[in-house]
């Protein structure tokens, strides 16, 4: 049985925030703390995981403040979320790594345990979550969230070699490995856990829903 003391967490706060007018996507204000930091806290409250550790580009010692180790990309030029993964993995020193990204404040609480039983009922290498989300239509489905992976840190070098020959998509990199697809869609979880604010209107919008 997976513990949460072999799962460390990667809060995945790299990007540009390009959606978001270029600013510092993981330090804008949710509720009256920073995106990043409300990510962290739901983390430490989890009792899921045992340390964790943030992937950022810039601000490094806001984010050092918060009292974990900050690692930047060791790709160069802002290459997305699959260069956090692999940050995470080079610096990961337990079996099991978690990604998450700093938009999502109101992250399930259980969604290391969950995550890390799906790994191991389907002895798979990669555990991905899925949540509720709205299509162009409008109705809901259960979509998958690739940036909310577990990952078995030996996949290391698949991902290093996958990045040298140029590959930056997350659910090209996950398809070439069992990937164990964990729902969370059952009655009792929040339908907004993975709502990710990608601008700040939507940032606005979250926070007016949750007052």
């Amino acid at each position: 049985m997976i513990q949460a003391h072999d799962i460390t967490a990667l809060i995945l706060a790299g990007g540009r925030g390009s959606r978001m007018g270029g600013v510092d996507k993981g330090l804008q204000n949710f509720m009256g703390l920073p995106l990043a930091l409300h990510t962290l806290t739901r983390l430490q409250m989890s009792g899921g995981v045992g340390q964790i550790m943030i992937n950022a580009n810039r601000n490094l010692a806001a984010y050092e403040s918060f009292g974990v180790p900050v690692w930047p990309d060791v790709l160069a030029d802002y290459a997305g979320p699959l260069a956090g993964f692999l940050t995470g993995l080079e610096r990961c020193e337990t079996p099991y790594l978690l990604t998450v990204p700093c938009d999502t404040p109101l992250l399930p609480l259980d969604l290391a345990q969950r995550m890390a039983q799906a790994l191991e009922a389907e002895d798979a290498d990669i555990a991905m979550a899925a949540a509720p989300e709205a299509g162009k239509d409008g109705h809901m489905q259960v979509r998958s969230q690739p940036v909310f992976c577990l990952l078995r840190t030996e996949l290391l070098e698949s991902l290093v070699r996958f990045t040298q020959d140029g590959g930056r998509k997350i659910d090209a990199w996950t398809a070439l490995h069992p990937t164990a697809v964990v729902a969370f869609d059952a009655p009792g979880d929040d339908p907004q856990a993975f709502f990710n604010a990608n601008t700040l209107a939507e940032l606005q919008q979250l926070e007016s829903r949750r007052a």
